[in-house]
């Protein structure tokens, strides 16, 4: 674990942030003021993060202790950047100040949290919505998909830091989709964002096609999931381990 304090720490912030391990480079004077004083916002989202995780990490635990059923697949997390923070605030027209990028930008934490089913989703946004955490904007791209194809539940959430002598509302971002969504967005954005932007129209109903058989795929699984509930209501504990061997004369 790295320790790190932001008044022994600011002039080591000049070359590395504290919260990403990102080496600086070569950067201008007024670049390199903004870093410094961007260290305290970077942390304060990085707890939020932290509190999220932990929050995440229980609920996985208890659903596959009590339910015999995960709910969360995966977890990934990633706090911005210095550089895209900067490179955000120049492409949205605004000045490169700690105060723009805390007023402006909402997804300098982000989560993404991938789930076995659509069902499994919408828990974990009730869980989120139930337990102290305010969800301020929805964007449900499952309900209503992107002309691409794209689906996830992203949601803007404020999570409570506890800090020593406060409590600090931070703003993360949070992606919730299926292992079948996930699957799809990384490899259209490998296949896609790396070679330049958006795909040609020729490609446009492939990739759509792609997002429907995923949703398709989705669809089946669930029902799959349902039967074996179904199942296990039906044929009790003990027999269904009995592997199809018939049961002795009595």
């Amino acid at each position: 674990m790295q320790n790190w304090s932001f008044n022994d720490g600011v002039a080591r912030l000049s070359r590395r942030s504290p919260v990403t391990g990102e080496v600086a480079g070569e950067r201008t004077g007024s670049e390199l003021e903004f870093v410094r004083e961007l260290g305290g916002l970077l942390l304060m989202h990085k707890f939020a993060v932290d509190e999220l995780l932990t929050k995440l990490r229980i609920w996985s635990e208890e659903f596959d202790y009590a339910h015999e059923h995960d709910p969360i697949e995966h977890i990934a997390s990633r706090i911005k950047r210095p550089e895209s923070i900067m490179q955000k605030l120049r492409r949205k027209g605004l000045p490169v100040t700690l105060a723009s990028a805390r007023d402006h930008l909402t997804d300098i934490a982000g989560v993404r949290v991938v789930c076995p089913f659509v069902s499994d989703v919408y828990l974990i946004r009730d869980l989120i919505r139930r337990n102290g955490m305010e969800i301020v904007q929805t964007k449900d791209y499952i309900a209503e998909p992107k002309p691409n194809g794209y689906r996830s539940l992203h949601l803007l959430i404020r999570v409570p830091v506890h800090l020593s002598d406060r409590v600090e509302k931070v703003t993360a971002e949070i992606q919730l989709r299926t292992i079948a969504m996930d699957f799809w967005a990384a490899v259209e954005r490998k296949i896609f964002d790396k070679s330049g932007g958006a795909p040609r129209p020729e490609f446009s109903g492939e990739l759509k096609a792609a997002a429907d058989a995923a949703a398709d795929l989705d669809a089946r699984m669930k029902g799959l999931h349902e039967l074996k509930a179904l199942a296990r209501e039906v044929v009790p504990d003990g027999i269904e381990g009995l592997g199809g061997e018939e049961l002795p004369a009595r």
